[in-house]
């Protein structure tokens, strides 16, 4: 077991780093406050290969591994939580077709996804369909070379923006095995976009429903067989855990770095508050969850990497923890602020209301109990 990064690595973390500090931290308060979706620096992001960071390199992509993408992704979200986590999507959307795709397909949507000229989503999520995924109604009829698309889809990152959405429909019966995935393109007659949704936090990426309306998408843009979307679906999810929970990491690094700083300067009774014992307990726990989550995540990226049987419990536990960690973190480097942190002058309470949503989706951490005790008890 080797825990120290490689050069390159060590690199890719320091690119992420520098990106993030200089071109992400000044502008987040904004793009959070205005509710502005980034789009020149995503795509300034693009050009150092994070839109692409597990995609094969013949069409554009990095061609790194798991664990580079949670190193990358943990340093971006340490500036704004938001905003890589949109990238974190689009890097699964993307991967799906990287992976599943045939040459045709992989040649045609993902070099203008890999430069961000193109963002992408990706639509599983349905109104009656949430953590119940395989019971999801979107509905796609073969009409000659063509599907035709009815249905909805809710709460979708980059809705009524992006210019590629990754859809999971039902082809056939009910449950998983009837569910496929097309690629249905922006400007497609019949799709259309819901409402933007005013949420929490992720302020600096549109958010809305994706709806279908008798929407003609070519048999073309499916990828791979009919019946194999769920399949796909949730391999994507298995990586797009992990990158979200990197994402929790970083915005809870950020948070604890804030508070250390916090504490050396705030003074209360005559000394400042890092000299209460009481404090250096909290951080020290503060600390020491973050860097055991931290852990766990880098095994199960490993994991995936070598496509371990036990890779998608893995995944899971790592999210579970990292999110629920990042959270709880941040919550306490906002008590550290005191009234403080809860004014919009100090950056807590924009971490703090990012990372709440990374408890919730790519399933949420209820689901990803039971992804791991199912196989638990299966042996």
């Amino acid at each position: 077991m080797d825990f120290l990064l490689t050069e390159d690595q060590a690199a890719f973390q320091d690119a992420a780093r520098s990106f993030a500090q200089n071109e992400m931290l000044p502008n987040a308060a904004r793009w959070d406050a205005d509710h502005v979706f980034p789009e020149e620096t995503l795509r300034a992001a693009a050009e150092l290969g994070f839109a692409g960071i597990y995609v094969q390199d013949d069409v554009g992509g990095s061609g790194l591994t798991r664990l580079d993408a949670a190193l990358i992704f943990e340093e971006l979200a340490a500036a704004c939580p938001s905003t890589a986590a949109y990238i974190s999507i689009h890097n699964m959307a993307s991967w799906m077709i990287d992976r599943f795709g045939n040459d045709e397909q992989r040649h045609r949507f993902l070099p203008k996804l890999c430069t961000m000229e193109h963002f992408a989503s990706y639509c599983l999520t349905e109104p009656g369909a949430g953590s119940d995924a395989a019971s999801l109604k979107t509905r796609a009829e073969r009409d000659g070379d063509h599907y035709v698309l009815n249905g909805e889809k809710a709460f979708i990152s980059g809705g009524g923006r992006s210019d590629i959405y990754v859809v999971m429909v039902r082809t056939g019966e009910p449950g998983p095995k009837g569910i496929s995935t097309v690629v249905v393109e922006k400007g497609t007659p019949g799709l259309s976009f819901g409402k933007q949704e005013e949420k929490l936090g992720w302020h600096s990426q549109p958010t809305s429903a994706v709806i279908f309306e008798n929407c003609r998408v070519p048999v073309a843009n499916r990828l791979s067989d009919e019946g194999m979307g769920f399949k796909i679906a949730m391999m994507g999810l298995d990586g797009g855990r992990l990158n979200i929970g990197a994402c929790s990491l970083g915005g809870a690094r950020a948070s604890l770095e804030a508070a250390l700083e916090y504490v050396t300067v705030r003074k209360q009774f005559g000394k400042a508050l890092a000299e209460f014992q009481a404090l250096q307990f909290k951080l020290a726990d503060m600390a020491t969850e973050l860097e055991a989550a931290r852990l766990l995540l880098h095994k199960a990226a490993s994991a995936l990497d070598r496509k371990s049987p036990d890779a998608t419990q893995l995944c899971a536990m790592a999210k579970r923890l990292a999110t629920d960690t990042g959270f709880s973190v941040t919550n306490e480097a906002l008590q550290l602020h005191g009234g403080y942190g809860y004014i919009r002058e100090y950056p807590i309470e924009r971490y703090l209301r990012d990372l709440r949503v990374h408890q919730i989706l790519e399933g949420t951490n209820e689901i990803m109990r039971l992804i791991i005790s199912r196989k638990m008890i299966a042996g």
